[in-house]
């Protein structure tokens, strides 16, 4: 779909919601493309996703009442409320923080405090895009692996869930009651249950630490193992060659979006450099007769991954995102709410 065709295309009944829902109308912040459109890696047969934000009403602000998303799934729109989006963007969320990269032409509507969002782009770049794309890309690739037919043993995997679940714990410190740094110690060895070859292990030294807190860690590593154990049931067959290609492209794409934002401290969501390269893995240049991934594909991931961890290592960007000024940012907006000076 061109441009054009997407913008007569919302003139349409199926997006008639986006006018009449209470939460959206004249609360509407931003509406933008989302998906292969935004990526500049659609093909004639690509969905068309439509993403935005919309202004939390007076009555929201004043009482806590609960609004986080509007979404229709016969159009594929997800509407974030503004401050459930800022909290996403807060810890670098790789499904939002591309809103904020989009092509300028991509924004189909901005409102004043929309605009301002995007010109605040940067308080929300920091050190935790190496965690949050890094985990992402992490269970992007063994669900890849999963995927293909390539052979992965139970130790490799095993490594797969450990690095997931660090990349997991980076914001414990900023979530959770403090602890020393070496509290939690996770590593592999060789597995004490006879089925498996390797497994995780756990040292932990805690002292008067809140049981809530601690349930609450738990949680977050065993939500990983499990989410791993589904992966692998749901992929135990192979999937069809134009779909893992695609799988493949968006697992790079993570890698160029997360690399952009560490080194040049810019969110770049549409990918017109690499965009030649993108193409050529979805369209499986790099899959074998059989549809499976070559090992060139692998060591381009290899790659990625040094640099990623380089870049983490060496970016200027500050450890967590300037809460300051996004709170600033958040009673400043808010406020023009409870005023009516925007929305409604």
């Amino acid at each position: 779909m061109t441009l054009d065709q997407i913008k007569e295309t919302l003139k349409g009944p199926d997006y008639d919601f986006l006018g009449t829902d209470g939460h959206l109308g004249e609360n509407i912040m931003i509406l933008t493309l989302g998906g292969s459109h935004a990526y500049g890696t659609s093909t004639d047969t690509s969905d068309l996703d439509i993403r935005g934000c919309a202004l939390n009403r007076k009555r929201e602000i004043l009482t806590g009442e609960k609004f986080e998303q509007v979404s229709d799934e016969q159009t594929d729109t997800v509407i974030y409320s503004f401050n459930k989006l800022i909290g996403l963007l807060s810890g670098c969320n790789p499904n939002t923080i591309e809103l904020l990269g989009n092509r300028p032409e991509h924004y189909l509507y901005l409102s004043e405090a929309g605009r301002e969002l995007l010109d605040k782009a940067h308080m929300f770049l920091s050190k935790r895009a190496v965690y949050t794309f890094g985990g992402y890309a992490n269970q992007q690739l063994r669900r890849l692996e999963n995927k293909s037919a390539r052979l992965v043993g139970q130790a490799e995997n095993e490594q797969h869930i450990l690095k997931t679940i660090e990349h997991a714990c980076y914001d414990w410190k900023a979530r959770y009651f403090p602890m020393p740094e070496d509290a939690v110690r996770l590593y592999t060895d060789r597995a004490v249950c006879e089925e498996l070859e390797s497994e995780i292990f756990m040292d932990i030294t805690l002292r008067h630490y809140p049981l809530r807190d601690y349930a609450g860690l738990w949680s977050e590593m065993q939500s990983v193992v499990r989410s791993y154990a589904r992966t692998g049931k749901r992929n135990q067959n192979a999937i069809g060659h134009g779909k893992l290609g695609k799988h493949m492209m968006h697992l790079i794409r993570l890698y160029m979006m997360c690399l952009d934002i560490l080194e040049q401290e810019r969110i770049v969501t549409y990918r017109e450099k690499e965009h030649d390269l993108l193409m050529e893995i979805r369209a499986g240049k790099y899959l074998d007769g059989a549809g499976q991934p070559i090992p060139e594909f692998f060591e381009m991931v290899d790659e990625y991954e040094r640099r990623l961890e380089y870049a983490g290592e060496n970016t200027s960007l500050p450890e967590q995102p300037d809460e300051e000024e996004i709170r600033d940012f958040v009673a400043s907006v808010n406020e023009r709410v409870v005023r009516g000076e925007i929305g409604n």
